[in-house]
């Protein structure tokens, strides 16, 4: 009798135990991502960069593909006109086929412009009376470069030559332009100062209003003053250099300054227009401005021979895997394609978010979310189980520990 009694004990402490394995939860199904290629292949694009001072490269929507010469304040020149343009166009902001307001010309501002014509600055001519409008001045300011309409326009827009000065320093500020103080609104001091790497940045937003980018993007143009016809030192805006052109932005050149030039550059690639950001700050002492173009066309023609599309990922390729304790592993593939624009040796950042799994778990559902980031580029691109992972079978339940 004590024998079964004992027997009892363990069978009912069995068929506990048996209930207990049965009833309690089990774990849940996990995602995890395979091991992924980190960089676009190919080697990294070979820049031409400058002997001398600041240079930088960006390719719009993707990011920066290098710099040279640091990263330290130097004078500017003209190019602290991209500042005052687009101050302008914050404070009085027009669309596609506006004038704006139109000022009328003092004799002041005849005053200015001789003044800056016996010292052979660059201005555009101007009579008392005359009337302008503010695209027209814009025009003026950023075409043939008229240090006597950045004056204009700085007094229009801030009240005083000063209170614009702190205008622009304060947009400098909330750019993040950390190398960069303005001193004036044309640039013609040597105390405005920036590097190519913040001219490069400012340029990036300029040229997102389309007003400023229609603007930069033009040859020449008439104004009715008595300057008439007016072209742009850019002297290869519009031009069709191989298989790309030049849409902008600003040149620059003083003697402190010596050549500065900030471009951009657009290729039609794989079906896509891609443009190509530089700047090229403190070029040498003969023909400086012509040798900042120079050097500016080179390194955006480089640029643009190095980018190409990038196939990250195609639709229905293998990405990662679910795994359950109670069987193989299950694949988990791509729900859809992801193509972006980089070069060689650019970084690949892939990063899995994965749903709460539980199990059963049928084949095509998406168990979670793959972000893919190729410079500036993102993307996310539902994950799917490649094959069913089942509940847990009963065999499994009573010999796990």
């Amino acid at each position: 009798m004590r024998f079964l009694r004992v027997l009892g004990i363990v069978v009912l402490i069995v068929v506990i135990l048996a209930v207990v394995q049965v009833v309690r939860g089990a774990p849940a199904p996990t995602v995890s991502l395979r091991s992924t290629q980190e960089t676009v292949s190919g080697a990294r694009p070979s820049l031409p960069w400058p002997s001398t001072g600041e240079a930088a490269v960006a390719v719009q929507g993707i990011g920066t593909m290098g710099s040279y010469g640091g990263n330290a304040p130097m004078p500017i020149g003209s190019v602290a006109k991209v500042m005052t343009a687009l101050l302008v166009l914050e404070k009085h902001p027009l669309t596609l086929g506006q004038q704006g307001p139109s000022l009328t010309m003092t004799q002041a501002d005849v005053q200015t412009y001789q003044q800056e014509a016996a010292t052979q600055q660059s201005y555009v001519a101007v009579a008392a009376g005359e009337k302008l409008t503010e695209y027209e001045l814009l025009q003026g300011l950023l075409v043939p470069s008229g240090n006597n309409f950045a004056q204009i326009l700085a007094q229009w827009v801030g009240g005083s030559q000063a209170k614009f000065v702190q205008m622009m320093n304060a947009k400098a500020k909330a750019l993040g332009l950390t190398r960069t103080t303005y001193a004036d609104a044309s640039g013609l001091s040597p105390a405005t100062v920036s590097s190519a790497q913040d001219q490069l940045k400012l340029a990036t937003v300029a040229m997102q209003n389309p007003v400023f980018a229609q603007i930069v993007a033009q040859p020449q143009v008439a104004l009715p003053s008595p300057e008439g016809l007016v072209y742009n030192y850019n002297k290869e805006i519009g031009h069709i250099i191989g298989q790309d052109t030049v849409i902008g932005v600003k040149t620059g050149s003083t003697l402190a300054a010596g050549g500065c030039y900030v471009f951009a550059m657009q290729r039609n690639i794989g079906g896509q227009n891609v443009i190509v950001y530089g700047a090229v700050f403190g070029a040498g002492t003969t023909l400086p401005l012509d040798t900042a173009i120079s050097e500016g066309i080179g390194l955006g023609k480089a640029a643009l021979d190095g980018v190409h599309p990038v196939q990250v990922l195609a639709s229905g390729s293998g990405v990662g895997q679910i795994s359950a304790p109670w069987q193989a592993s299950v694949g988990v593939n791509a729900g859809s394609s992801v193509q972006f624009y980089g070069w060689g040796g650019l970084r690949i950042q892939t990063q899995l978010l994965p749903k709460a799994l539980k199990a059963p778990v049928a084949a095509g559902v998406t168990v979670g979310t793959l972000r893919v980031q190729i410079g500036d580029q993102t993307a996310k691109v539902p994950v799917k189980a490649a094959g069913a992972v089942s509940a847990p079978p009963l065999r499994w339940r009573l010999l796990r520990f």
